[in-house]
């Protein structure tokens, strides 16, 4: 349970650090319009701190974190969403900066983006079955 806690307050604190670069980077820049860089106070509050203290709960009143499944969730789940994090930052610092992309570039950073997200549904995946299995065992 202190593991899932202290990861919930890492992503707390990311999600506040990015939530002042958006804020101070586009005010810096003087870009009023749509980036890419607004997602990524909620993403990861929402998937990194909302999650990670509901899974703690869960931690505290089942066999959760015993699970085989959970472990490899817990791997698979940090990696994505710090990657989708990066990829958000990096199409959002371009978009600020109006850096002009080709279509390939612009074609490369949605495909590595979207690694990010097929990651992420694999662990998301990898979480249901490892609350299944809880389920299972503790009826």
């Amino acid at each position: 349970m202190k593991k899932l806690i202290n990861t919930a307050f890492g992503y707390a604190i990311a999600s506040m650090a990015f939530g002042v670069f958006y804020r101070e980077f586009t005010k810096w820049n003087g870009f009023a319009g749509k980036t890419t860089l607004a997602v990524n106070h909620l993403h990861l509050f929402a998937l990194g701190t909302l999650l990670f203290l509901v899974l703690a709960l869960f931690a505290k009143t089942t066999s959760l974190t015993a699970q085989p499944m959970f472990r490899r969730f817990y791997g698979l789940y940090n990696v994505a969403l710090p990657f989708m994090t990066v990829m958000f930052t990096v199409r959002g610092v371009l978009q600020v900066l109006g850096t002009p992309l080709s279509s390939g570039a612009d074609a490369a950073i949605s495909g590595i983006a979207g690694i990010g997200h097929l990651l992420m549904g694999a662990s998301i995946v990898m979480l249901f079955l490892a609350l299944k299995a809880v389920a299972k065992t503790e009826e």
